[in-house]
């Protein structure tokens, strides 16, 4: 119980009974939530400038109708680079969701237990993204659809982006593991390093060496590779909750279990949903006319500008649900995800009237003396501003619910919604004759909504609570 006199009211306290370890202890809630959301947010700030600067210079690449293709293979480009992102994330949610309870529950052992089987995870995800990357190209590209100039831009770009999957998988366990134990701040710095690096030597490969696309990717995997050399050395340097020991390296198969039973399910999940998404991106490569997959991929670019806020924010959520379910307080883990949820929807429904307004302005920067793709993908954005507030609350709600360790959950509520809109939908309206880019988007939007109004059900019903890890 709070003494009396106390400086902070028990409404507004984040622990009444409840104190966290290290630096959140003893924090308001609304503290909590920006000190863990702070640095995801500028990290995400900083993944949106590589995915801009990387249109940038592809954009710059070529230009007129000669930039289509190129525009088009990175579309399929930035597909794979989020399937890797999210099938890594798959094993950072089981070690971010480990961590959490272990820094909660106060079990150093633990959690340098789940930092170093982590790791292993991580790399043994990346190598099997490679090489399923590496032998399935081929059918990648000839199931997507594209034209054969941007099958040839595509498989350069791909080749090369396949040898980032060890690095990346490796660096997300390890950043996941820090966060769950509270520090936000040096998955930042060690995003910086790699965002900075992947700049540099992209536009350096591309544009002054003329390597073309395949100067972007050598950028992605030499970022990924700088920003993994980062974070270990800060784990060598420091000491306390979280560092690396050789007892936590050592295989520990209960451990291993442990993060894949909360990973195994969103593994699952994201494979599917990436064969969905594949699904609505040979639709779109295959529509009438140009530059249908090259808009498409612009305006989910200009959309990141709010769902990676979203993300962050549902970060914070994510390991304070962890850290006070792991410290026996299921209120003070309700009251965190719905504080982040409140202000993911007023933050991303902000963002979603500056889409309105400033769409057009974008989208020229990233696709400058392209007005093909400008006329495509502004009535897109329009959709994507009128879904924020769904999007907004699909983020926090399953992002929270996975650091919880509910992870068959999320898979279970998902499937049945992207089945019937992005398989179903998709599938029955596709061959109408004005069937169009933006009636793929409005199917997208519905989905969220459809998924929104679902999770607030299952947060409300409260079993999401009672996961184990």
């Amino acid at each position: 119980m709070s003494k009396p006199g106390a400086s902070i009211e028990a409404s507004e306290r984040a622990v009444p009974e409840v104190r966290l370890a290290g630096k959140l202890g003893g924090m308001s809630l609304s503290k909590q939530v920006a000190v863990l959301a702070v640095w995801p947010l500028l990290e995400n700030v900083l993944a949106f400038c590589v995915g801009f600067s990387d249109l940038l210079i592809s954009g710059r690449i070529a230009e007129g109708p000669a930039s289509v293709p190129i525009l088009d293979a990175m579309g399929l480009g930035g597909y794979v680079a989020w399937f890797f992102n999210i099938l890594q994330g798959a094993v950072a949610t089981g070690v971010m969701a480990l961590v959490s309870r272990a820094t909660g529950g106060r079990d150093p052992d633990l959690a340098r237990r789940g930092l170093g089987q982590g790791l292993w995870l991580g790399l043994a995800a990346g190598f099997l993204s490679l090489l399923a990357l590496h032998f399935g190209i081929p059918a990648l590209i000839k199931g997507v659809g594209l034209t054969p100039e941007a099958a040839v831009h595509a498989e350069a770009f791909l080749r090369v982006l396949a040898w980032s999957g060890p690095v990346s998988g490796a660096m997300f366990a390890i950043n996941a593991a820090l966060r769950g134990a509270g520090d936000t701040r040096t998955p930042f710095i060690a995003m910086l390093v790699v965002n900075a690096v992947n700049i540099a030597v992209s536009w350096f490969l591309a544009i002054e060496q003329g390597r073309g696309v395949a100067g972007i990717a050598w950028g992605t995997v030499t970022g990924w590779v700088a920003g993994l050399l980062v974070v270990s050395m800060v784990l060598m340097r420091r000491n306390g909750l979280l560092s690396w020991s050789l007892a936590g390296l050592r295989p520990h198969w209960e451990t291993l279990a442990r993060i894949l039973r909360v990973g195994a399910p969103q593994s699952l999940e994201i494979g599917f949903m990436w064969a969905i998404h594949a699904y609505g991106i040979s639709i779109i490569a295959n529509l009438p006319g140009e530059a249908n997959l090259g808009a498409h991929i612009l305006a989910i670019r200009v959309e990141s500008m709010s769902f990676l806020p979203g993300w962050a924010i549902g970060t914070a959520g994510a390991a304070l649900a962890g850290q006070y379910l792991g410290a026996g307080s299921k209120e003070m883990a309700v009251r965190a995800v719905r504080l982040c949820w409140k202000i993911a929807v007023v933050l991303m429904g902000s963002i979603g009237v500056i889409f309105i307004f400033g769409r057009d302005g974008l989208i020229a920067l990233m696709a400058p003396k392209s007005d093909l793709h400008q006329h495509l993908a502004s009535p897109l954005v329009l959709i994507c501003a009128a879904a924020q507030p769904f999007f907004a609350t699909c983020i926090i709600l399953k992002t929270s619910m996975r650091g919880a360790g509910a992870t068959t959950t999320v898979m279970r509520w998902s499937f049945g919604s992207m089945i019937f809109y992005r398989i179903g939908m998709m599938w029955l309206l596709h061959r109408q004759p004005w069937f169009d880019l933006r009636a793929v988007w409005v199917i997208f939007s519905l989905d969220l909504v459809t998924q929104a109004l679902v999770f607030s059900w299952v947060h409300f019903r409260g079993k999401w609570l009672d996961a184990r890890v």
